[in-house]
């Protein structure tokens, strides 16, 4: 997908992800922008903490995609993002299946999590890399079955951290949320966002083009 104009007076914008949430997201700030699919694989690695899984897979997506660009000699600002759910030390990804995300809300029912958000802004042609962590504290309240069965039967959020869509009605599986940065648990802070695109080079509040 392109929603860059025809005519380009700066750097390309390029969100590294096929995630419409963070495409939505994006599209919030009124900027011209590519997505492109990174290609990454998203398996964690032996002993990694979710914290750091996040950094390293925000990092990897915003280099692979702006590598892409840079072979085809175009200056780009690449935003990379990753999100990995904690609880007990251990990562929750995307669960895929109703049974997976099942498994995960039964043990999120009555428990504190941590949302570990991150964000690459990448621009090759000017050596500029910066990562931001964004992490996000929820504490879910105590689910019953039925409750868990019909979340997940209306929203399907089977492509979500923790199964946690909390933008529509996995808000109601919450007690509270801890943040700095209102959109972190979506999948994209855009507070940081904004801070590392203007030191990319890129200000949402002067018009391009």
């Amino acid at each position: 997908m392109t929603d860059s104009p025809s005519v380009r007076t700066g750097p390309a914008l390029v969100l590294a992800s096929t995630s419409r949430y963070r495409r939505e997201l994006l599209a919030r700030l009124r900027l011209p922008f590519e997505v492109a699919a990174p290609g990454v694989d998203e398996a964690a690695l032996p002993g990694e903490t979710p914290a750091v899984m996040a950094e390293r897979l925000s990092r990897a997506k915003a280099r692979a995609v702006a590598a892409q660009f840079a072979d085809a000699q175009t200056d780009a600002v690449v935003i990379g993002s990753d999100q990995v759910c904690e609880i007990d030390g251990e990562a929750l990804g995307k669960p895929g299946t109703h049974e997976r995300a099942v498994a995960q809300l039964r043990r999120l029912s009555g428990r504190r999590a941590v949302f570990h958000t991150s964000v690459c802004v990448v621009r090759l042609a000017t050596g500029f890399e910066r990562h931001e962590p964004a992490p996000v504290v929820v504490r879910f309240r105590a689910l019953g079955d039925d409750e868990i069965e019909h979340y997940l039967r209306t929203e399907q959020p089977y492509d979500c951290a923790g199964s946690a869509k909390c933008e529509t009605l996995g808000i109601t599986l919450l007690d509270a949320i801890e943040s700095d940065d209102p959109t972190a648990l979506v999948g994209l802070p855009l507070i940081r966002t904004v801070r590392l695109l203007r030191e990319a080079g890129i200000e949402p509040l002067r018009p391009r083009g």
